[in-house]
């Protein structure tokens, strides 16, 4: 494997390009290692009772809207964040994706999808008591960011 850096005060973006005869469990750790260095995740603030907590976003398993708050919910405990439910979309790495209307899950944790195909599917995180469910109109989302998960662990 050969790399090269090209260094041009013309570009205003940093660009990466992998040229590749086809796409190797290597070329998708690569990938998925520039993806989560170059994520701008947001710095969130997390809060419970007056007491503000500062963690990693790896530790949250998902986000819920509840009567206009967004909670983020970890494997034992739930905070409230300031953020909609929107922005957080927009500004969380990929590892987060939307299943609802009311929830982005962290594909990170899921262990198992029980797929309903005339309703919501039920979804379950490793170690957590915790479950959610997945709308059938953003199934397909999930079920292509989880194979991309699957592929990058192998």
């Amino acid at each position: 494997m050969n790399i090269r850096i090209e260094i041009s005060d013309e570009i205003t973006e940093d660009e990466v390009i992998i040229r590749c005869r086809e796409i190797t469990s290597q070329v998708q750790k690569i990938q998925k290692l520039i993806l989560e260095e170059s994520a701008s995740a947001p710095q969130l603030i997390f809060y419970k009772d007056n007491q503000e907590y500062y963690f990693p976003l790896k530790e949250i398993l998902f986000f819920e809207t509840s009567e206009s708050v967004v909670y983020a919910h970890s494997r034992s405990d739930t905070f409230r964040i300031r953020l909609k439910l929107y922005e957080l979309e927009d500004a969380l790495p990929r590892a987060f994706v939307r299943i609802s209307k009311s929830t982005i899950v962290n594909i990170e944790h899921i262990m198992m999808v029980n797929r309903n195909l005339t309703s919501s599917s039920l979804i379950q995180f490793y170690k957590s008591h915790k479950q959610v469910y997945a709308s059938r109109r953003y199934y397909k989302s999930l079920s292509q960011r989880l194979n991309e998960r699957s592929s990058y662990e192998n």
